[in-house]
């Protein structure tokens, strides 16, 4: 009866956060669309997440087009379709690598000093500080960085994306010999509209994802514990949250959107 006890008294305390972040979220969505809107700190968020990141988001797109060419030739090779090694970099990157790792990667980055920094103000009592002067922590802290995660998340991939095609050719082209008409060609004529969009809306997705998740495990750091014990839990959760829900949202938009 203990072992039912207490997995009945888990299963409430995963429910009662799974709606509190859900009302976190709905809250910092409603101040996201009621001014006044905080401009000076909505470019600071951009440019910690967005502009920042952007040297690894070249590093890592670089060497997974590399990677991608570098594979995709030779399996291709063995059926005779080398020919396709420039769309089948292309899409995989465009639908679904870029999206995902670059979440990864700003989750790791940039979702992680987030949570820091708003557990930090929380068991530091700065948040309660500003409530004192006035001023609603939602509008300062949170929606700032929503809206920058989801102006800076697309644009990122875009670079990942661009870069990783470079890699692609890279090796396929210049280091196995391949044509670079052929690889650009074919590129042209399979990769459509539809799935630039694709890739875009996942990565919309990711970065209210990566924001909403950090934010929240920041802001209710003494949760988990006192000083900084909390914060370490708050951003170590943090960042293995968003990392799970980028995969699992990542199967359902791609379902959804087949």
């Amino acid at each position: 009866m203990d072992f039912i006890r207490r997995l009945g008294s888990d299963a409430l305390i995963s429910i009662r956060r799974t709606g509190l972040m859900a009302l976190f979220l709905g809250e910092a969505v409603l101040y996201s669309v009621i001014p006044p809107l905080k401009v000076v700190r909505l470019l600071k968020r951009i440019r910690f997440i967005g502009s920042q990141s952007v040297l690894l988001i070249l590093l890592t797109g670089v060497f997974t087009g590399m990677v991608l060419g570098l594979q995709g030739f030779r399996t291709l090779s063995r059926v005779g379709s080398v020919a396709f090694l420039g769309p089948s970099v292309a899409l995989s990157l465009i639908k679904e690598l870029g999206p995902v790792l670059t979440a990864l990667m700003v989750t790791a980055r940039a979702g992680s000093a987030i949570a820091a920094e708003i557990g930090i103000m929380r068991i530091s009592d700065q948040i309660d500080a500003l409530e004192l002067m006035g001023l609603n922590p939602f509008r300062y802290l949170v929606v700032p960085s929503i809206l920058a995660g989801i102006v800076a998340l697309p644009l990122l991939t875009c670079i990942f994306d661009v870069v990783g095609i470079f890699g692609g050719y890279i090796v396929g082209v210049k280091l196995l010999g391949m044509e670079s008409g052929v690889y650009f060609g074919e590129m042209a004529n399979f990769v459509k509209l539809d799935d630039i969009y694709e890739g875009l809306y996942k990565s919309l997705s990711f970065g209210i994802i990566i924001s909403w998740v950090c934010c929240y495990k920041g802001y209710y750091a003494g949760t988990w514990g006192y000083g900084a014990e909390g914060v370490s839990k708050a951003t170590t959760q943090a960042v293995v949250l968003s990392s799970a829900l980028i995969l699992i949202w990542d199967y359902f938009m791609t379902s959804m959107l087949l």
